[in-house]
């Protein structure tokens, strides 16, 4: 019992005990003040502010650990550029054109001029030595602009940003995008110095114009490397970053100064130059845009060629050309004065090696970049006679052939002259001259339409050919270059002339990448035949059709005109350079008034005056040697010296040459012509046997029976040619 009741008094104790205590805790949070209303709201919010920033802050620095471990390396981010820069040149060395991006030379940070540097940093980030890579208090002061303003925030990006973006990201106005540039700057700051970052930024910004890197910059508007950079020019070249194509001084001279000026004033309230700094205008020395509209043509087919020529390679190239600058603003100026209304016009220029003088696609290149002189395909008319009469003189015919000009009809097509009159009894030269149809439609008839078309092909005409007899007319479609080679080849003797527009190629520190080889020339007809063709084309510019070509020294050229006017051709040469003009309307309607030898033969003229102004005068060649078998009596001809000849006997025996008795007579038991062997004494036999075989072979014995074909029989002696001049020319 006595236990029990210690038992109670304990438990009543602890009870009373623990009352106390409740009572005791309950008075204490009573007199606690209880936190409700804003101030509880404020404690949460800066305390989720402080979390969240901690892990933010641990969630950037991650970021910018990680991006800064995966950038390239300072070499790696150095060598890359986006594509090729080329700059093109005239045959005399002076730049024409420069296309795609150029990055200029590389500047180390230790060669960059310091006017260049302060430049840039007083326009585009003056705290850029201070901050990590995004400029806080820029930050700030836009957000607040943007509070207050326009509610837009302004462009905060720092130099490191900027380049983040030209590096890694594209320009979309993005929150996500500025988030990457934010991190990606940062991660350049921690890999890379503020030397290494500033050197990046100006050798890879863009300054418009193609240009990308200070240097670049500097030889496109100043002609001089950077590192010659005066602190006018530095602050005209900072002053492109904002808007390149806006404040381009061969743009706007004017404009890109003003912008100079506040770029300059930057720099006085930093301190990084003089007060009295200013920039003249007029002593702004910008380099000479010689780009020229038209040769623009040029470049389009010259240099999709590289690929062919040059090795695989992204490096910054030069291209030297074979393009003479004087002449391609002639021949410009001579297409624009000359090409009717309405109409198109092309003209392509050759040097005797091939070498392409002056090109014209167009009338316009902004307008339409269709390179009429390399691609159009249009019917040449009638100077493609230059095959027809080239496949006659080399079958027999000379200038002096008489020929004769009549209606005539051949498988069911009858041709009409100009005018529609006939001449009669005419000689090749005056047939040719007037561009005689129905002569030329005899000509090809006689020697053959397939030995026209071949002769065209001989002489580099690659579009398809027809055979059908009006073709003799110039009905095949044919390219403008092709034709000016062709003339040019008879202009060179009759050899062949390969077209080209490249000299070299060299690196941009001068290595030689590429240097044209002259191609191996081929004798495409006898020189007899070339001279021939040549006195044909010299009289129909002198006296024919091409007389509105004359330059006042000898030309040779034809005139073509296509039917109701569609086509005007004239191409010719002289003193060494060989010129084709085309003209008319790319939807091949008719022209009114164009012909052959109006507005082209004119714009022929007045190129061809500037073009050869400063070479000697050169007389043609126009003397014809003809081959012994157009000089030889016909029997005289397919017989020749009896001596030199091999026979066979009615046995089928050899009979060596000289053997026969008597020099000119035959040996006894030889056979009638068809048995003669035309082989020469001093090649052996073939085909000899024993005494139980055949004295000859089969081969040789069919050739010697009429296998051989004999040469074509020889025109007889002409008379003087009769010149026609009251006669309407043809076309």
């Amino acid at each position: 019992m006595r236990h029990n009741l210690r038992r109670q008094m304990t438990a009543g104790w602890m009870a009373k005990r623990g009352s106390r205590r409740k009572a005791a805790a309950n008075r204490k949070v009573k007199d606690k003040p209880v936190r409700t209303g804003w101030r509880l709201w404020l404690r949460r919010f800066v305390i989720t502010g402080l979390v969240v920033s901690l892990l933010g802050a641990l969630f950037l620095g991650l970021a910018v650990a990680f991006a800064a471990r995966s950038l390239p390396s300072f070499a790696e981010l150095k060598a890359t550029q986006n594509a090729q820069t080329i700059v093109v040149r005239a045959r005399d060395g002076t730049e024409i054109v420069e296309l795609g991006p150029s990055f200029g030379k590389w500047i180390d940070a230790e060669d960059i001029p310091d006017n260049m540097k302060n430049a840039m940093v007083a326009v585009e980030d003056r705290r850029f030595y201070s901050h990590p890579g995004v400029d806080p208090y820029g930050l700030a002061r836009a957000l607040w602009v943007a509070g207050t303003g326009d509610k837009r925030v302004s462009a905060t990006s720092t130099i490191s940003q900027q380049l983040a973006r030209n590096l890694f990201l594209n320009n979309n106005r993005s929150l996500d995008r500025k988030m990457r540039e934010a991190v990606l700057a940062m991660a350049l700051e921690w890999k890379f110095s503020k030397d290494e970052i500033l050197e990046l930024y100006l050798n890879k910004v863009y300054f418009g114009g193609g240009a990308y890197g200070i240097d670049s910059a500097s030889r496109k508007f100043f002609s001089h490397p950077a590192t010659e950079l005066s602190t006018g020019e530095a602050a005209i070249i900072a002053g492109l970053v904002k808007a390149p194509s806006r404040y381009s001084p061969t743009a706007d001279v004017q404009r890109a100064v003003d912008r100079a000026q506040v770029v300059l004033r930057l720099m006085k309230e930093q301190e990084m130059i003089s007060p009295s700094v200013s920039v003249d205008p007029s002593a702004v020395k910008l380099k000479q845009d010689t780009a020229q509209n038209s040769v623009r043509y040029f470049t389009d087919w010259a240099l999709p060629q590289l690929d062919l020529l040059l090795p695989e390679t992204s490096e910054p190239i030069e291209v030297w050309t074979t393009i003479d600058i004087g002449m391609q603003r002639a021949a410009e100026t001579a297409i624009s004065a000359n090409t009717p209304k309405g109409a198109q016009g092309a003209l392509v220029s050759l040097d005797r090696d091939g070498a392409i003088l002056a090109m014209i696609g167009g009338t316009d290149y902004v307008e339409t970049n269709y390179n009429r002189a390399t691609d159009a395909v249009r019917q040449p008319g009638s100077s493609w006679k230059l095959f027809v009469y080239m496949a006659a003189l080399e079958a027999g015919y000379n200038p002096e052939s008489r020929v004769k000009d009549v209606p005539v009809t051949i498988d069911g097509w009858s041709p009409r002259n100009s005018g529609g009159s006939y001449a009669g009894d005419i000689d090749v030269r005056t047939a040719f001259a007037y561009s005689k149809n129905t002569v030329a439609a005899q000509l090809g008839n006689e020697v053959g339409f397939g030995t026209v078309a071949s002769m065209a092909r001989r002489f580099g005409i690659t579009t398809p050919i027809k055979t059908f007899p009006s073709m003799v007319l110039g009905t095949s479609e044919t390219r403008l270059i092709d034709m000016t080679r062709a003339f040019a080849a008879v202009s060179a003797g009759g050899k062949s002339i390969e077209p080209y527009g490249i000299v070299k190629v060299t690196t941009a520190d001068g290595d030689t990448l590429y240097e044209h080889e002259r191609a191996r020339s081929t004798q495409l007809v006898p020189e007899y035949v070339a001279a021939g063709i040549t006195d044909l084309l010299q009289t129909a510019v002198s006296t024919g059709t091409g007389r509105a070509a004359q330059i006042g020294r000898p030309v040779a050229g034809k005139t073509g005109t296509t039917s109701s006017n569609k086509d005007g051709y004239f191409v010719g040469f002289s003193s060494g350079i060989t010129t084709g003009v085309w003209m008319g309307r790319d939807d091949n309607k008719a022209v009114s008034g164009l012909q052959g030898g109006r507005a082209p033969a004119q714009a022929f003229a007045a190129y061809m005056r500037y073009a050869v102004k400063d070479r000697p005068v050169e007389k043609f060649n126009t003397e014809l040697k003809l081959p012994e078998w157009q000089l030889e009596p016909d029997d005289e001809f397919y017989f020749g010296d009896p001596d030199d000849y091999y026979y066979i006997d009615e046995q089928g025996n050899l009979i060596e040459p000289g053997q026969g008795g008597e020099p000119g007579q035959r040996p006894e038991g030889v056979q009638g012509e068809g048995d003669v062997l035309d082989r020469p004494r001093n090649r052996p036999p073939q085909g000899t046997s024993g005494d139980n075989g055949q004295a000859a072979s089969d081969d040789f014995l069919d050739r010697a029976t009429g296998g051989g074909q004999p040469r074509p029989t020889p025109q007889p002696p002409r008379p003087a040619p009769t010149r026609i001049p009251t006669q309407a020319p043809g076309q």
